[in-house]
């Protein structure tokens, strides 16, 4: 930071009243012209507006679905403020407002536009405050209260509701305001969710386990895998149960080769068991140790060792799982397993597996090789189609034309779905190949919805479900399921990530960075593509830090990321930004999605260049291309009509979808 950045920052008391319309988003936008239009008449009206700015201590700022007002001379100001709306709201009950309020540190700024905003923890809180809040709430933060309360007048109408957890974990002190006349006595929707989870919580987790990769300790040195397997197949099975939380394999796995203490593993993944093992292979024998263990004391609460021929190993499998679920006091029907099942069908379909969860050219192409050998062994062994499709997903676009790479994905999905129709996973793949193809939007949610009925704890059915309604602007059904998707995968650096990207889209910035931080907590050194905290950076103005770790990914991966390019062209450096672009086409080697250099094009205000590449994308079905109707990057082009017809072309409803990213002004 320079020294004139720090001098010019001067932070003073506001005192926040910030409020919002619940349901506005599911309105018609003439609906929603009309009740914004009215509800700026009634705070206009309001008396401590009229007084704040004849005397020029008011600031007022649009947020789309409602305002922030912060006054600078009272606490009391903005109280008696909601109150005179609360009142002339009785004459317009269709409008359903929120209030909530707060004083702390602003700063006064200019936006982009050169018009005076407001930034700092004063505003921040105040719109925590006002989210845990339903239509005729008025909430204070404890300050407020605390202030208030130090007049007999105000403290009849003060209702303590407690602390509750508000964005990534912060704790709020939320008071309820109300009288006879305005305001609403109801408990809020979100505290009374969060009293019944606190209720609940002690039970889910005693009934919630991580599984750990078993311990390879056979005397070949490529029997990793092995060990590998054998967990997440029990992980699988365990995951069936219900009443039973499972933590998702890359969250597990994530621990593999780390000394973690127990407790470290259950904070990150929020469980109360740990399963672990080992595994030693010699021929055709195999024998496995596994312990189940309280990681809340650390005490052993089951542990056996089985011996078996590897045809065995299959029943081996079952009987852990079993044991677990007794441990746990919990019930399922576990079927037996399959006698006629190959064992070098299962040892060739682990490989693949293993090979299939890393992200290089090299070992995706490694798996397809082993999954091939596991039909070629039984060729109704479903599950190794699922993992055809898998390989083929994850090549396609980073290192294969899609229209190279998705027919496949669609065959081995169809495949694996004629085995198996219930294959939660391939119905998955099969929808992301119906998307990307076919552009069949409705073909893709059939598929996804179909997944998720199937298996509702599984990552890659809510991971790819929170992209898809995404794209399509359901904003809400995307949260949803991004949500679940982080319970069931906490530390998962994938899901992390991904979390980063789709909370920006959204403007959620708060949750963004928290999400973008805790993947790098996770593996300072993880890099997929590119950072996409280095994204959320730059859309906040912090040029720095987004290029340093833009820099960062380019070291580690020998890639120029595209978006250093376009920080490049956010920082009016023209000459550097086209440059950048150039060596990242270079860099990247084979197939480029035209929507990633588009990206840059529109930075640049290279308008034509932008569509003409975007064009190119959707000729050659680049799987990413649903996502510029929702990214922030495109929206100069929302009024071309050339985007227009791209997003129509491609299923997609373009006002539903900018309406979904419509963001409130960060503060």
């Amino acid at each position: 930071m320079t020294e004139d950045s720090k001098t010019n920052v001067q932070l003073e008391i506001g005192h926040v009243l910030f409020m919002d319309m619940v349901g506005y988003s599911k309105l018609l936008l003439d609906e929603q012209r009309e009740l914004q239009e009215r509800l700026s008449e009634i705070v206009k009206e309001t008396q401590q507006v009229q007084a704040a700015e004849a005397a020029g201590r008011l600031i007022r700022i649009p947020t789309g679905d409602g305002m922030a007002l912060v006054f600078f001379n009272s606490p009391e100001t903005p109280v008696r403020c909601a109150i005179e709306i609360s009142q002339a709201l009785k004459e317009s009950p269709h409008i359903r407002l929120r209030m909530g309020i707060h004083s702390g540190p602003v700063n006064q700024v200019q936006d982009v536009n050169d018009r005076t905003n407001v930034a700092g923890a004063g505003i921040n809180i105040a719109q925590r405050v006002m989210d845990c809040g339903d239509a005729g709430h008025i909430l204070l933060s404890k300050r407020v209260a605390e202030d208030l309360a130090q007049a007999r007048f105000w403290r009849p109408y003060l209702h303590d509701l407690g602390e509750y957890s508000a964005k990534h974990g912060v704790g709020i002190y939320v008071v309820n305001l109300y009288t006879d006349e305005v305001g609403n006595p109801e408990l809020p929707a979100k505290l009374k969710q969060a009293q019944q989870d606190l209720l609940l919580k002690s039970t889910s987790q005693t009934r919630s386990i991580a599984v750990l990769p078993f311990n390879d300790l056979s005397s070949a040195a490529d029997q990793d895998y092995f060990g590998d397997g054998i967990a997440e197949e029990i992980l699988t099975a365990l995951a069936k149960v219900d009443g039973l939380r499972v933590a998702a394999r890359r969250s597990s796995f994530w621990f593999k080769g780390k000394e973690a203490e127990l407790s470290e593993i259950a904070e990150k993944l929020s469980v109360c068991h740990v399963l672990e093992g080992s595994v030693r292979r010699e021929g055709n024998r195999v024998r496995v140790m596994a312990e189940l263990i309280d990681a809340c004391d650390g005490f052993t609460i089951w542990t056996d060792t089985f011996e078996r021929e590897l045809q065995g190993i299959f029943a081996v499998q079952d009987e852990i799982t079993r044991s677990i679920v007794d441990a746990l006091k919990l019930q399922f029907d576990i079927s037996a397993p399959t006698p006629s099942r190959s064992t070098d069908a299962y040892d060739a379909y682990l490989q693949g597996l293993f090979y299939s969860d890393k992200s290089t050219e090299e070992a995706l192409r490694r798996s397809l090789v082993y999954f091939q050998r596991a039909l070629e062994k039984d060729p109704q062994f479903g599950r190794a189609w699922t993992g055809i499709a898998k390989a083929w997903l994850w090549l396609a676009d980073a290192y294969v034309p899609p229209l190279e790479a998705y027919p496949k994905v669609r065959e081995a999905a169809a495949n694996a779905l004629k085995i198996d129709n219930d294959d939660a996973e391939a119905h998955v793949y099969l929808g992301e190949a119906k998307r990307i193809l076919d552009w069949d939007m409705d073909g893709a949610a059939r598929e996804f919805c179909r997944a998720v009925e199937l298996d509702p704890k599984s990552t890659p059915s809510n991971y790819f479900s929170a992209a898809f309604w995404a794209a399509r602007g359901e904003r809400e059904e995307a949260l949803t399921y991004l949500r679940r998707t982080a319970k069931i995968d906490p530390a998962s650096l994938w899901v992390n990530n991904f979390a980063c990207e789709l909370y920006r889209y959204f403007g959620l910035y708060d949750e963004a960075i928290a999400a973008g931080e805790r993947a790098l907590q996770l593996d300072p050194a993880f890099v997929h593509g590119e950072p996409l905290l280095a994204a959320l950076y730059r859309e906040m103005g912090r040029f720095d830090d987004a290029i340093a770790l833009y820099k960062k990914a380019e070291n580690l991966s020998g890639r120029v990321p595209f978006g250093l390019a376009i920080t490049y062209a956010r920082m009016n450096q023209r000459k550097e930004a086209q440059e950048t672009l150039k060596a990242a086409v270079v860099t990247r080697g084979g197939y480029t999605p035209g929507d990633a250099i588009a990206h840059v094009h529109v930075a640049l205000r290279a308008h034509d260049d932008a569509l003409r590449e975007l064009e190119r994308a959707y000729k050659e079905h680049s799987s990413s291309l649903h996502t510029v109707g929702i990214a922030p990057e495109f929206a100069p082009l929302r009024s071309d009509k050339r985007f227009l017809s791209i997003l129509q072309k491609i299923g997609l409803e373009p006002d539903r979808v900018f309406e979904a990213s419509s963001m409130r002004p960060q503060t």
